[in-house]
């Protein structure tokens, strides 16, 4: 079995992506070798990528800056209040939601994107659309989707699919054996073999 190499320059990129990388290396060798450590894993590893393509780092997209300066921590809010350029998940929100919503109001991934593409709406509307969220959540059976950052969570759930039978204990080691040698991550059932 071909053994996970060093991430370090020298590494190729054919072999930098055929391999398994926690977040915390991809952070790791970005300090070491001068590059933005911050954002998602598929951000930083596509960073690293570039590096290791080119020896330099990539152009870094700026953000644009707000125009608002609501404060969402702060400001009393109300079924009126607009969502602004700047809207942040605070405390002060999560409160607001719970007092009209209930305790069952939770930010999930969804409801939080929603928030990020609805500047100008008000949070009445907001309000309408967790609902809505939420139904359709109980109506659609299908699993989760899972962030591709999440290649873990994604394997054992693939695993425990296909092998109800089987025990967790076991989608873990092969999990360990499979993120360490080159290819894909993704759960097979050829991936037994790796336990002979």
């Amino acid at each position: 079995m071909e053994q996970r190499p060093k991430l370090n320059k020298q590494l190729s990129p054919t072999d930098f992506i055929a391999f398994y990388w926690l977040k915390a290396e991809l952070q790791t060798f970005c300090k070491e070798v001068g590059l933005k450590r911050t954002g998602s894993k598929i951000e930083v590893t596509k960073r690293i990528e570039f590096y290791l393509q080119t020896g330099t780092a990539p152009e870094e997209i700026t953000t644009k800056k707000s125009l608002s300066n609501f404060d969402w921590n702060k400001e009393e809010l109300t079924l009126d209040t607009v969502i602004t350029d700047n809207y942040k998940n605070s405390e002060n929100v999560r409160l607001f939601f719970i007092q009209h919503i209930g305790k069952t109001f939770k930010f999930n991934v969804q409801f939080m994107n929603w928030m990020k593409r609805n500047t100008g709406q008000t949070l009445a509307t907001a309000i309408a659309a967790w609902q809505r969220i939420q139904k359709e959540k109980k109506a659609n059976k299908k699993p989760k989707d899972i962030a591709p950052q999440f290649e873990y969570n994604t394997y054992l759930r693939d695993f425990l699919a296909d092998n109800p039978d089987k025990d967790r204990k076991v989608g873990i080691a092969l999990w360990k054996l499979k993120k360490a040698i080159r290819g894909g991550n993704r759960y097979e059932r050829s991936d037994f073999d790796l336990l002979k």
